[in-house]
């Protein structure tokens, strides 16, 4: 039985499809993470991450999150 595959990272096409707001806002807002979270400027961001920093529950954004 083969098992589906979850991502870890979250990209800005994801958070874009998320919360609605633009591509380039979706970037500005996994900046302004990666700043307060302390992280190197290309270090990726994972759902979790993403879901403490904004307070939405995983549940909610699992299923917004494609591959």
């Amino acid at each position: 039985m083969k098992t589906e595959a979850k991502r870890l990272c979250i990209y800005p096409k994801d958070i874009q499809r998320i919360t609605g707001k633009s591509y380039r806002q979706s970037i500005r807002l996994l900046q302004k993470l990666r700043e307060d979270c302390n992280k190197d400027k290309n270090s990726l961001v994972s759902v979790v991450e993403f879901c403490d920093y904004t307070g939405l529950k995983f549940e909610h954004v699992e299923p917004h999150i494609i591959g």
